[in-house]
């Protein structure tokens, strides 16, 4: 009678034969694999190299550019707030210049067509004489458009005064009763600024300090010719 494998024995047996498979599939894969590349060290180093290298200009560039967007964020937040604070002065000053030149009974004012993106918005300019409900500045008369123009033009001076300022013919428009109104309000800043204005009108001229003409004595020659009216009052008082 033949004796039965005692169990130890036999997964013995089973694990050799495990084992044997298992380096068969290795070796299979080995030789899938090739010949050792003894350079595969080295060109792992470069390569390593420079995808550190990579990283960090990475890095640098994403500080820069949260940087720069911090940057830009604190331009906008100083711009908004000087742009606001000039636009409100400026829409005080132009009422008060608008009535000065209109009667205290007009209305005008400065809107921003968008108040949430103000450095981004148009603006609109509001003037309504006493009598008209205009829907926009063009539905004006030609003087009521230069007045509230130099009303303006006078409101944004008022917030920074120049030393001096040129008008080039800007009362061509204007009666005569707006002429004295545009040339009193002249008068009255004169006092900071020098103003030079371009004019063919006889009460525009007047009111000035000095004249310049300038004349063409023979062909193709221009000279100008200054004269004083502040020697010419003190002479005839």
């Amino acid at each position: 009678m033949q004796e039965e494998a005692e169990p130890e024995e036999e997964a013995k047996v089973a694990n050799l034969a495990d084992m044997q498979s298992t380096l068969t599939r290795l070796r299979e894969d080995l030789q899938k694999i090739g010949p050792i590349n003894p350079m595969a060290t080295e060109a792992y180093e470069e390569i390593k190299e420079r995808y550190d290298f990579i990283v960090r200009e990475k890095q640098d560039l994403t500080h820069a550019k949260d940087s720069l967007l911090l940057t830009i964020a604190e331009i906008n937040t100083v711009a908004r707030d000087t742009f606001m604070e000039a636009f409100t002065k400026i829409k005080e000053n132009f009422v008060l210049v608008f009535r000065s030149l209109f009667t205290e009974e007009d209305d005008c004012d400065l809107r921003l067509t968008n108040p949430d993106s103000p450095l981004e918005s148009a603006i609109d300019i509001i003037a309504r004489p006493k009598g008209k409900r205009p829907l926009t500045i063009n539905q004006l008369s030609g003087g009521e458009k230069t007045l509230t123009a130099t009303s303006l033009l006078f409101s944004i001076y008022l917030l920074k005064p120049a030393p001096f300022c040129i008008f080039d013919e800007v009362d061509a428009p204007l009666d005569d009763a707006n002429i004295d109104k545009f040339n009193n309000i002249i008068k009255k800043f004169s006092n900071e600024s020098q103003f030079i204005i371009v004019t063919h009108n006889k009460r525009t001229m007047a009111s000035t300090d000095v004249i310049y003409g300038v004349t063409m004595i023979e062909q193709g020659v221009s000279s100008v010719v200054p004269v004083d009216l502040r020697e010419l009052q003190a002479s005839v008082g």
